[in-house]
C-alpha cells in the first residue's frame, strides 16, 4: 500500500463524513434543537423572543 492509496482512502473517508454530516444537519428531527439554538441568543431578552415567536405565527 503506497502513499497514493492511503489518500485516496482519506479522501472516500472525508467525503463519505461530510454527507453524513449533512444528513445529519438537513434532517427534520434537528429542527427543533436547531430552533431553540438560534433563539438562544435571544435568551435573556424575554421581548424580544415574544416578538420572534410572534414573527413566525403570523
Amino acid at each position: 500500500m503506497d502513499i497514493n492509496t492511503l489518500r485516496g482512502l482519506a479522501t472516500v473517508f472525508a467525503l463519505l463524513a461530510f454527507i453524513g454530516l449533512v444528513l445529519w444537519a438537513y434532517s427534520s428531527g434537528k429542527k427543533k434543537d436547531f430552533d431553540e439554538a438560534a433563539n438562544l441568543p435571544f435568551a435573556d431578552d424575554p421581548d424580544a423572543l415574544n416578538n420572534s415567536d410572534q414573527e413566525k405565527k403570523s
